[in-house]
């Protein structure tokens, strides 16, 4: 865990899912006086009971959760959501303070980025992009990478209370500049893990030591945290865990249409893509990305 806050803020989260929920008790955990809201109660009444000993009010909107709070965080699943808890009649933007500090960490388009950030100008609020990089393990262990869009004051602002959950913080451009740096990070990663999952299949198929394989190819040029962090769970068919397959095809469906916008071609990306359809097909959506190697068949070896 991260140390505890120099100077400690009053917060709003907003979205408790696998990532969210362990930010929010990283920021507890701070000294930070937490309020929470999230759209599912389900998902609520899970965080509260997987975190008795935290201590954190329940806002019952998004625009409540705002009007108690200095700092206000989002973290929930694509354009649409975000636009409903932020910019809908009962939204953040209806009810945040004038000074504030807003932080989106989802994973959306670099359109609505903008937008918010145009909005939250309009009433005076440090707006800051900040998708995030790192995996379920970074989220549980306060190590993320935070990719952040917007003023350079508005990241200095927020950074004290993004330290809390963070190993790196980056400043990479303008409003929407850390979704479009995302949309890359996602581009570089499923190029990764497919071919790691192709090696393992090749090697299998080899009649190869899956053991020796990883030690000879993992401290060399091929290495990569795809491979370091996901060869072995592969090899053994365990993929109930991490960041969804349908996850996945949402931000690399970001990247395409980003790619198209600026006149970009990303082959590589349209191609993992639909490898990822066909691990849909076979009903691994909700399953980690390395179940990529599901698609390939086994064909002797090991």
């Amino acid at each position: 865990m991260n140390q505890p806050a120099a100077n400690p803020r009053t917060i709003s989260f907003i979205g408790l899912g696998v990532m969210g929920g362990a930010i929010a008790r990283h920021l507890a955990e701070a000294g930070h006086t937490l309020t929470i809201y999230n759209r599912s109660p389900a998902r609520l009444i899970q965080w509260q009971k997987a975190n008795p000993g935290v201590d954190a009010q329940v806002a019952g909107s998004p625009a409540e959760a705002a009007s108690v709070s200095d700092v206000v965080i989002t973290c929930v699943g694509n354009d649409d959501d975000l636009a409903d808890v932020v910019l809908g009649p009962n939204g953040v933007f209806t009810k945040i303070r004038d000074g504030g500090i807003f932080i989106d960490h989802t994973t959306v388009s670099a359109r609505i980025a903008r937008q918010i950030a145009v909005e939250a100008r309009d009433h005076g609020v440090h707006c800051i992009d900040a998708p995030m990089t790192g995996s379920q393990i970074g989220a549980e262990k306060g190590t993320l990478t935070l990719m952040c869009g917007g003023r350079k004051d508005a990241i200095e602002a927020a950074r004290p209370v993004m330290e809390a959950y963070s190993a790196r913080i980056v400043h990479v451009g303008k409003a929407g500049a850390g979704q479009t740096t995302k949309m890359a990070n996602q581009i570089c990663i499923a190029g990764a893990i497919s071919a790691v999952a192709e090696a393992i299949r090749f090697a299998q198929a080899s009649h190869l030591d899956l053991d020796r394989v990883f030690e000879a190819i993992s401290g060399g040029a091929a290495q990569s945290w795809q491979l370091v962090n996901r060869w072995e769970t592969m090899t053994k068919d365990e993929f109930d865990f991490g960041f969804a397959v349908d996850w996945m095809r949402k931000d690399l469906g970001l990247a395409l249409e980003e790619g198209r916008g600026i006149g970009v071609s990303l082959p590589v990306a349209a191609l993992v893509d639909q490898f990822y359809a066909d691990v849909q097909a076979l009903g691994g959506g909700r399953q980690d990305t390395s179940a990529i190697i599901r698609r390939l068949p086994r064909r002797g070896g090991t």
